[in-house]
């Protein structure tokens, strides 16, 4: 997504938790290469359930090839004709592409003043773009930075409905490592966003 830089005082949590959006789109977008890789096997987790699958994914980053983990990328998001997985709200919301998630989604990019990136032809639904956005909206990066309930409205609008649903779809995943851990990983952070956004005042 192209970016308007603005500078702010972001809260530490607000940035920790951006940064893991972030994350997940990187790593969701395009395959890991090796400096990827490299950064993500130097990550350092905690002892709660999260911390414990970064470090996990931290561990098996440290012993995959950027070939094994282009080789899982590929299985699982574009294969022969189609993938294991089709990452898209759409899909996962009516079982067809291009259908009214995406349309909700686009008609809210433009009243945000969200366009996107040049060169992408991705259809905007895709979780990476999603997870991205989500980053972008807690920092700044689109002009202004959103309140708390508005990211609510954006994530249970265009992310809360199916993101879990992928995620723990990508974490079953018979044919990936890695990648099984970055659904493990953003399940567990899905849920969390989710169950904080509901203890929020409507």
């Amino acid at each position: 997504m192209d970016a308007v830089v603005t500078e702010y005082v972001i809260d530490p949590e607000d940035q920790a938790r951006a940064d893991l959006y972030n994350f997940l789109g990187v790593l969701l977008a395009k395959p890991a290469n090796n400096d990827l890789l490299k950064q993500i096997a130097a990550l350092s987790g905690d002892d709660t359930p999260l911390g414990t699958t970064l470090k996990t994914l931290a561990k098996l980053a440290s012993v995959t090839s950027e070939q094994d983990a282009e080789r899982e990328f590929n299985a699982l998001f574009i294969g022969l004709g189609r993938g294991e997985l089709l990452p898209y709200a759409s899909h996962y919301l009516t079982g067809f592409l291009n259908e009214k998630p995406l349309a909700n989604l686009r008609q809210e990019m433009a009243e945000r003043g969200i366009q996107r990136a040049e060169g992408k032809k991705e259809p905007e639904d895709n979780i990476a773009s999603l997870m991205e956005i989500m980053g972008g909206l807690i920092v700044g990066r689109f002009g202004k930075v959103t309140s708390v309930a508005d990211q609510k409205s954006f994530f249970n609008a265009h992310v809360g409905p199916w993101a879990v649903h992928f995620f723990s779809d990508l974490e079953a995943s018979r044919t990936s490592v890695l990648y099984s851990a970055v659904g493990s990983l953003g399940r567990q952070f899905m849920e969390i966003e989710a169950e904080a956004f509901e203890m929020l005042p409507n």
